[in-house]
């Protein structure tokens, strides 16, 4: 088993002799001992240590549907794994024991970069997923375990804020082949108070992965009442979409529900994703889904020419998968944005624990 305390990348001295990590747009200046903010960055001597690599908050088999990737081999299974900490300070955090969790010992699980790649295979996992905390904080874990993946032919998906510097993304995202990106609202007010972090190296990581990279991307954002759903920020979202990123790119509208420290804030209505969905289709986007509701139109992907649906959703459970084997609509002809296999994948709404402590 690899040693916890592993060497990172992407940090200098200062002329005052500081540390600073060059991950991500905090820009962390540590003494000897300091942590970053994310909690797992740390200066030790000099050098930089990444405190979790090989050490996991749980390891499950999820649906691809779930991360949420609709336009990624559609139905197949994903092998998912997060640390512990965040290089965000959201507010609304959905997975706050994990992503805020400052206890090392709650990482029980253990394993190398190999032995993840092996149990995915093993599991019959089409990819593995960088997931439930910030996959940015933990890149040399992550970018070393998608090598493994990559020899033994499984693919591997990051979900991710995207709040991260140009050098870092570019490595790590040479190594990923799906992404799905937290656009957490379109308003630097809402990033700095909400997240502690500021919207515009987002959107540079949402067009370096449309415009330099064959990473599919898919984005998601959480739409929170009285505070990113109004229909002037998703106007103004939509357009920035549709003009800098393109028709193409799947776009998801998930419910908040109330959580850490926004439990006053009621949960998204069904009706306010539905009319986001609305908003962005009326502004030339292709592919727009709700999420953590029940909503089968919303969770249907359909032909954007012909408007014939052809990947019928309930919840993760695929009831109907009407695409050619080249991925084309078969009514007009149209091809669908995407990764698809012949035949959609069988694995549904199971989720599966994995144990793999000490691997």
């Amino acid at each position: 088993m690899e040693d916890s305390n592993y060497p990172g990348r992407y940090w200098h001295l200062l002329e005052d002799g500081r540390m600073q990590c060059d991950l991500c747009p905090r820009d962390c200046r540590l003494h000897e001992g300091q942590r970053g903010a994310c909690f797992v960055r740390m200066r030790q001597g000099q050098q930089m240590i990444l405190t979790t690599y090989g050490r996991s908050s749980g390891f499950c088999i999820d649906p691809i549907e779930k991360k949420p990737l609709n336009h990624f081999y559609p139905g197949s299974s994903v092998f998912s794994f997060g640390t512990a900490g965040c290089n965000l300070a959201c507010k609304f955090c959905q997975n706050w024991d994990i992503s805020k969790s400052r206890d090392m010992h709650s990482l029980m699980d253990q394993a190398s970069p190999e032995a993840i790649a092996q149990a995915a295979r093993q599991h019959g996992c089409k990819s593995v997923a960088f997931t439930y905390n910030d996959p940015v904080i933990f890149a040399e874990y992550a970018m070393d375990t998608a090598d493994a993946c990559h020899a033994l032919g499984v693919q591997t998906v990051a979900v991710t804020a995207g709040y991260m510097h140009d050098q870092p993304r570019r490595d790590f995202y040479a190594k990923i082949d799906a992404a799905n990106v937290d656009l957490k609202a379109f308003t630097e007010d809402f990033y700095f108070k909400l997240t502690g972090a500021h919207l515009q190296p987002v959107l540079d990581t949402l067009v370096y992965l449309a415009r330099e990279t064959k990473v599919l991307l898919e984005i998601t954002t959480l739409l929170i009442p009285e505070h990113n759903d109004s229909d002037a920020e998703l106007t103004a979202m939509s357009q920035w979409l549709m003009k800098e990123l393109g028709p193409d790119v799947p776009l998801h509208f998930s419910a908040f529900h109330p959580d850490y420290k926004m439990r006053d804030i009621p949960a998204t209505p069904l009706a306010t994703l539905v009319r986001a969905r609305k908003i962005a289709m009326a502004h030339g986007l292709r592919y727009v889904y709700t999420g953590n509701v029940h909503n089968v139109e919303g969770d249907t992907t359909f032909c954007p020419s012909c408007q014939a649906p052809l990947i019928v959703r309930d919840w993760y459970q695929i009831n109907q998968y009407r695409l050619t084997p080249e991925g084309h609509c078969p009514d007009c002809g149209t091809a669908i944005a995407g990764r698809f296999d012949a035949k959609a994948g069988h694995f549904g709404r199971q989720r599966i624990a994995v144990a793999m402590a000490g691997v």
